[in-house]
């Protein structure tokens, strides 16, 4: 019974403590009365719980505000460079790589091609590559990093730091952050990469004052993040926001998970240029080698007036149409964000 109640009362500080750094992060410079009135914790809680931020160098005492008739209060704000984070996606075929200070000001960025990324050893390897190379290339003391965060298309399983599935790298229950910390020394955290966008949405873009939004991502696959009550929706143990797996046709073309008709399969890049290579195979494009078709190529010849091409994409933008209004139907959501590479036909699509 004891540890119960000790953990709670961890837990408790724990959530006092990073409401209070938030407030900082967010409105600082900032008197420790605005904190306790925004917050609702108590002055000594304020006060505690700042002098052990200001101890461990996270905050730090500013010059005083304008009095209001008293003693000018003492301003605190976040000493930026007292720690660092690094974030990445693991794509199919390359690493992206940004490392951050706590006030999320981006310090450097790299991309690294990759190739075997199916191989979990090499993948692994590639990723702590990444996280070492863009902690050097930004001079940041390795103490200072407390952590890196990863994104990838899949089932995550966020709590565990477990990837459970991942059609696009064909992986099944892979324990990537324990794999990650055993290599790098440091905290890993592991989401779904549609799950992250939504984050960076919901903190620094178009969903900072929205509760109710959903992400959608377009490209090599097909994603959905949920904001419901300003809370991320993952759903049990990580399998929600697969939009690009729902069933448009039982009967349409087979997907990569192995069904068919999943949306994905008409609206995804890997979908778009099977399309086209059909078309190209039986005379039906006005130019093209089948086995030279990208989505760039194919993306290139809609807009020069292919109208084959142009339907493929029309076809496309209908089923995401059709996808999107049963999202609407279910979460009644304020905004809907569409992104992602395939956002470069969007002329094509979204009409």
């Amino acid at each position: 019974m004891p540890r119960f109640w000790t953990a709670n009362r961890q837990l408790i500080r724990a959530i006092n403590r990073s409401t209070v750094l938030n407030i900082v992060k967010g409105e600082g410079p900032i008197s420790r009365t605005k904190i306790v009135r925004r917050s609702g914790l108590s002055p000594a809680t304020v006060s505690e719980i700042t002098g052990d931020l200001i101890a461990e160098g996270l905050i730090y005492e500013k010059a005083a505000g304008d009095s209001t008739g008293g003693r000018p209060p003492i301003l605190l704000a976040l000493t930026h460079d007292a720690a660092y984070v690094v974030g990445l996606k693991l794509a199919e075929r390359h690493i992206s790589a940004a490392l951050t200070d706590i006030e999320a000001t981006i310090h450097c960025t790299l991309t690294v091609p990759v190739t075997g990324m199916t191989a979990v050893e090499q993948a692994v390897a590639a990723l702590t590559s990444a996280i070492e190379e863009v902690i050097a290339e930004a001079s940041v003391p390795m103490e200072r990093v407390v952590g890196a965060g990863i994104g990838l298309a899949g089932v995550i399983d966020a709590e565990r730091g477990l990837c459970r599935f991942s059609p696009i790298l064909g992986w099944r229950d892979v324990p990537l952050r324990e794999l990650v910390e055993e290599r790098t020394g440091i905290p890993v955290y592991v989401d779904n990469d549609v799950n992250t966008l939504a984050m960076a949405e919901r903190w620094f873009g178009a969903g900072q004052d929205v509760d109710d939004f959903l992400v959608v991502t377009v490209g090599r696959g097909v994603g959905l993040g949920i904001v419901v009550n300003g809370q991320f929706y993952r759903g049990t143990r990580g399998g929600g926001g697969e939009f690009g797996h729902t069933v448009m046709d039982p009967d349409g073309p087979v997907c990569g998970c192995g069904k068919r008709g999943c949306l994905e399969a008409y609206v995804a890049d890997p979908a778009l240029v099977r399309a086209a290579q059909e078309a190209a195979v039986q005379g039906r494009l006005s130019s093209g080698d089948p086995d030279e078709l990208t989505v760039e190529r194919i993306t290139e010849l809609a807009r020069a007036g292919d109208e084959t091409l142009e339907e493929v994409f029309a076809r496309a933008g209908r089923m995401l149409g059709v996808g999107i209004a049963n999202l609407i139907n279910i979460f009644n959501p304020a905004l809907i964000i569409i992104t992602g590479e395939g956002v470069r036909a969007g002329d094509l699509l979204f009409g």
